[in-house]
């Protein structure tokens, strides 16, 4: 959105978060973001003001502007065209569901320049926050080095996605409710084996374990569970844990007072996370949601750190092989490692798909054009 105000010349108000998630989470975008920070940092770029001004307010009172979501993937030029009439129109136009609206690629070099330093220096988390994510990084460089596991296997992913392997049949039932409790979710028949075997499921805790295991990460190592409640609990952590008993969280690393103010609040939770997933010697996110994203994309920026972009359709496929006996531990091993050698955040070209932007490779999670590579230092993986 800075991008596209700075693009039109116009003023942006300060966001506003969505409150309407499974989540519920009060938090407003201050309570989040250093917002004096993150208007001053961009002052040279565009106006951000904090509330609608004074002369304004009566109109947005009245409910007299327009609220609407612009296309996903959009060139620029969409906003120039389309967007900029609305606005000298009606003056306060809302823009609603903002994620993903700016193409991937085939934009001026400049915008795309923007959406990162947006993205990864306008962008600061509260003192408060930034204070408790550095003492857990502390905490845990004190015990040597620590692997992230972004584990999204929580109640709403999973009642979300349709996913159900290894759940019982309550669960199940569970989350098929659940699903279907949330009107803005899709409300449709979830294949949850062929959706699994496609690769478009969370790897579960077990898959997890047997994926760490396959990929020669030391069972010593610290692992930093960054995620809410996991479905199902210890009963589908016991395998995880057995092989590595090293598992911390952030509620194990810290005591019930530090953590007080951020109950209820789990966008203020995840930003926790994300500071200490920034700063882990190995990233694994075992689905590729937008924080995953958006996270390996900054361990890029900040110079190629170890990110594991695992391929879970792969993955599923030989891990089914292993259990049914057909691939020995050296033969399913191998085979994980071959299929991961060029899938630890290296540098790479962003792929491409004409018409097809939805399935490209997402900008933030490979912002190429800010990374200062020359070209033929990228490889083609």
């Amino acid at each position: 959105m800075v991008a596209i105000a700075r693009y039109m010349d116009v003023t942006l108000i300060v966001p506003e978060l969505d409150k309407t998630s499974f989540w519920n989470d009060p938090s407003e975008f201050q309570d989040i973001f250093d917002v004096d920070h993150f208007i001053t940092s961009l002052r040279d770029e565009v106006r951000i003001l904090k509330e609608v001004p004074k002369g304004l307010q009566e109109k947005v009172d009245k409910g007299n502007f327009l609220s609407m979501p612009p296309i996903s993937w959009s060139d620029i030029s969409y906003y120039h065209h389309q967007i900029l009439p609305l606005i000298r129109k009606h003056k306060i136009v809302h823009l609603n569901k903002t994620d993903a609206r700016l193409a991937n690629n085939g934009l001026p070099l400049e915008i795309q320049k923007l959406r990162c330093r947006v993205n990864f220096n306008a962008l600061r988390f509260t003192p408060q926050i930034e204070e408790l994510g550095n003492r857990v990084i502390s905490l845990l460089r004190e015990n040597g080095p620590f692997l992230v596991l972004h584990l999204r296997y929580e109640m709403d992913m999973l009642a979300f996605s349709g996913c159900t392997q290894g759940c019982n049949e309550e669960e199940i039932e569970e989350l098929t409710r659940m699903r279907y409790a949330y009107p803005w979710w899709k409300e449709k028949i979830i294949d949850s084996d062929l959706k699994r075997k496609e690769g478009l499921c969370p790897l579960t805790p077990e898959e997890t374990a047997l994926t760490l295991r396959a990929l020669n990460i030391d069972p010593n190592i610290q692992v930093y569970i960054a995620a809410g409640e996991i479905y199902g609990g210890h009963r589908r952590m016991e395998s995880l844990a057995a092989s590595y008993p090293n598992l911390v969280r952030k509620e194990t690393l810290l005591g019930p007072s530090d953590l007080r103010f951020f109950q209820n609040h789990s966008s203020q939770m995840a930003a926790l996370d994300y500071l200490v997933s920034l700063e882990s010697d190995i990233f694994v996110p075992t689905y590729d949601g937008n924080m995953a994203k958006v996270v390996e994309g900054h361990r890029r920026f900040l110079g190629f750190k170890k990110t594991i972009r695992l391929d879970r359709k792969v993955l599923v496929d030989l891990i089914d092989q292993y259990n049914e006996g057909s691939l020995n531990w050296h033969e399913f091993s191998s085979s994980v490692r071959a299929a991961h050698a060029g899938r630890s955040g290296n540098p790479s070209k962003r792929v491409v798909i004409q018409d097809r932007p939805k399935e490209e490779d997402y900008f933030y999670a490979n912002p190429e054009e800010c990374l200062q590579l020359q070209d033929e230092s990228l490889s083609s993986t």
